[in-house]
């Protein structure tokens, strides 16, 4: 198991929680409040979703991360040169 996916599944539990907790509100008081709640932790989850399929490779041919770190890393690099 990689460090990578531990955190994924770190961060993957409290999420399903809040997510759980923010359908049953939803269902109970149909309000902007427990929506705006329930789509805040539905984003939530989706970005913990992602990242336990980079950490396990569902997606290889995606090469996920790869050209972030490379624009991120030409970015300072061109920042720092001027």
């Amino acid at each position: 198991m990689t460090p990578t996916l531990v955190k994924a599944l770190v961060v993957f539990a409290p999420a399903c929680m809040l997510f759980c907790g923010s359908v049953v509100l939803f269902l109970r008081a149909k309000a902007v409040g427990p929506f705006l709640q329930l789509l805040g932790s539905g984003c939530l989850m989706v970005v913990a979703l992602a990242h336990i399929c980079e950490a396990v490779h569902l997606f290889p041919s995606m090469h996920w991360g790869w050209s972030i770190a490379s624009v991120t890393t030409l970015t300072y690099r061109a920042r720092s040169s001027v």
